[in-house]
């Protein structure tokens, strides 16, 4: 598990190898699922990780905790930089896994004339797993070095606080 780097540029948090890794079925089944194929399609979910993750009130509570300089819209907030993600990168690696298997592989390969194809049913086991793991990286809030000295102290570290509702 490492992270696709160019150069200090963080391209990917997965590699063919975790992907494969976590379904070889799927690739031995499906030779249209090379590694260039599936190279190209991590570093899309890590954008896309990346994307959501700026979206959120964590990010922006986080942002403005940590940074001296004035806000005047949520789109003066920047992007996350990859590169400063030092802690849970197993964690990351595995989100982005999840999410290139539920949102890129998993759709190109699944019949979906069949409801009970079981690619379909993949795609549901991904998508719960990746949003799982993605709410517990929020919630925990400890792997993010904002100040780049690699490290993250204490004042880094910002647990969000999740208000859960019972649902009838």
């Amino acid at each position: 598990m490492a992270f696709i780097n160019q150069g200090t540029t963080v391209l990917s948090f997965a590699t063919y190898d975790d992907v494969s890794d976590r379904d070889q079925r799927v690739f031995e089944a499906n030779e249209g699922l090379t590694v260039d194929v599936v190279e190209d399609l991590l570093i899309r979910s890590t954008e896309r990780i990346l994307s959501q993750l700026r979206s959120t009130d964590w990010w922006r509570s986080y942002y403005l905790k940590q940074s001296s300089t004035s806000v005047q819209s949520v789109a003066d907030i920047p992007e996350l930089d990859a590169a400063k993600i030092l802690s849970r990168q197993n964690d990351f690696t595995d989100l982005c896994v999840f999410h290139s298997f539920y949102y890129y592989i998993m759709p190109k390969i699944a019949d979906f004339s069949d409801e009970n194809n079981a690619e379909r049913q993949k795609i549901g086991h991904y998508q719960a797993k990746y949003n799982e793991l993605l709410g517990e990286l929020l919630t925990a809030g400890d792997w993010y070095d904002y100040d780049g000295d690699a490290t993250v102290e204490s004042a880094e570290k910002a647990p969000s606080v999740v208000n859960l509702r019972r649902v009838r």
